[in-house]
Order: C-alpha cells, then sequence, then structure tokens
C-alpha cells in the first residue's frame, strides 16, 4: 500500500486530508505532538506536494504547464524514501491527454526499480480504480459521502475501495448553478457515461502493464493501432455500392481480426 488513490466528490476533503497528513508527518519527524492518540509514522528524507491550480503570468506558464514543471522536478528528486502529496494531476489538459499523463506518473512512482515512494494520489480519473491489480502497491480509498437522490452530504471520512463518482453536478447545486442548467447537465453525463465509459476502461485494461514490473513496450501500441486498423477500414467502405455477399465476408475479416487481437492480448473471446 505504498500508493494511495483517492477519489470521491470536490470539496468533500481529499486535499485537506492529504495536506494533514503532510503537516502530521513533519510534525513528527520535528518531534512535536501529533493530533492522534497513537501514530505510526515513518521517516521520510522529504515532502513533495504538487496541490493546487495556478498561473505563472510573469515566467509566461500556463496553470498546466506550471503544474508539469512540478512534477517534473518531484519524479527527478524524490527518493524511494520520499512523502508524495499529488493533487488531481492532468486535470489542467484535455481528458485523454490527462488521464494518460495520471496513469504514466502512478506508474513511475508505483515501480520500485523507478522509485516506489509512499505517495497520496487524489484523482477524478476513475478509470484509474481499475489498475489496483496491476499496478504495483496501489490501493484504492475513497472520501465517503451520503447520497439523498439528487443531494449529497459530505462525511468528511476516509474509507478503503473506489468510487465510480464524482457527483460534480450536484456539487454544482450546492454551488447555485441555475436549476436549468443542472438538470441539463445531468442528462448529457447520463448520455456520456452510457456511451464512453466502457469502451474506455476496456482499452485501459489491454494497456496495463503487468503487475511483476516487466515492462512491454510494443503489445499494447500494436493491438490499439491494430484496433484502430479495422476502424479506418470500416470508415472507407462504400456501403452504398457493397453487396450482401461482399458486407458478410468483411463483417467475417473484422470479427476474425479482433479475435486474433484479443488472443494475443490474453483476452477471452466475448
Amino acid at each position: 500500500n505504498r500508493l494511495l488513490l483517492i477519489t470521491g466528490p470536490n470539496m468533500a476533503s481529499k486535499s485537506t486530508y492529504m495536506r494533514q497528513v503532510a503537516h502530521i508527518v513533519l510534525l513528527a519527524q520535528i518531534g512535536s505532538f501529533v493530533p492522534a492518540e497513537t501514530a505510526h509514522i515513518g521517516v521520510v528524507d522529504g515532502i513533495y506536494t504538487r496541490v493546487g491550480a495556478s498561473d505563472d503570468l510573469a515566467g509566461g506558464d500556463s496553470t498546466f504547464m506550471v503544474e508539469m514543471k512540478e512534477v517534473a522536478v518531484i519524479l527527478k528528486e524524490a527518493t524511494p524514501r520520499s512523502l508524495l502529496i499529488l493533487d488531481e494531476i492532468g486535470r489542467g489538459t484535455s481528458t485523454f491527454d490527462g488521464l494518460a499523463i495520471a496513469w504514466a506518473v502512478m506508474e513511475a512512482i508505483s515501480d520500485p526499480q523507478r522509485l516506489g515512494c509512499r505517495t497520496l494520489f487524489a484523482t477524478h480519473y476513475h478509470e484509474l480504480t481499475d489498475l489496483e491489480d496491476t499496478v504495483q502497491g496501489l490501493k484504492n480509498y475513497h472520501v465517503a459521502v451520503e447520497r439523498q437522490k439528487h443531494d449529497i452530504t459530505f462525511l468528511h471520512r476516509i474509507e478503503s475501495g473506489a468510487t465510480d463518482d464524482s457527483f460534480g453536478v450536484e456539487v454544482a447545486k450546492l454551488a447555485g448553478v441555475p436549476m436549468p442548467v443542472v438538470e441539463r447537465a445531468r442528462e448529457l453525463l447520463q448520455t456520456l457515461e452510457a456511451s464512453g465509459k466502457g469502451d474506455m476502461r476496456r482499452r485501459m485494461r489491454q494497456t496495463a502493464r503487468p503487475m511483476d514490473g516487466q515492462m512491454d513496450l510494443f503489445s499494447s501500441t500494436l493491438s490499439l493501432r491494430s484496433y484502430d486498423e479495422i476502424i479506418e477500414q470500416l470508415r472507407s467502405i462504400d456501403i452504398h455500392t457493397l453487396t450482401p455477399l461482399d458486407a458478410l465476408n468483411q463483417l467475417y475479416d473484422f470479427h476474425r481480426k479482433a479475435m486474433q487481437i484479443d488472443k494475443e492480448n490474453g483476452d477471452e473471446p466475448n
């Protein structure tokens, strides 16, 4: 459990919890009292944090560039004895770019041969919770909430396991966003989740590296490329001139290629 992946809604105290841990570790290491009845706290050689979001107008850096520079420093200077506090890595760019960066950073941190230090990693990329069985040392935790229909109550308590909802629409409602906008956001959220979540998680399972730390540099990229080739072939077909027999042959060929890709990835056919 070197890397705790923390999920939960905004305003639920994820950042507060992580900052609290950093403060307690610092207090313990200087010989001070800590706010606990009992505590077992290891010695660290440094506390590295990436929390908050702000740009650097004077330096010409965007919010995302500031975030990436801080991540770069952490990955270069942290050691296996360090404590890392990382809050929503990758949120300043597109969804897939941000998810990919957060995933790669998490792999680098968890790998004992590269870093392997103790880390609290908060995120709204819930797809990352699926990696608990593939990323070494990763353990899912979440901030508990109580939900009553379309309302939520923050319990400010850390519990084991992952959550699959950020309750962003409910938080927007609490912030006073007009109800027509909230209701429309809720409708759009249901549509987006139904259409996109399953495919993204399927690809993540195919791309995840084995827990033993062996890095496969080619298979995941090749499998995704093979799927993309099938999609490109499908797009190039002129359905207006395709005969029923040709359509059947094309469908058979696509099915055969998909089955071959799944076999190479070690996936059981559906």
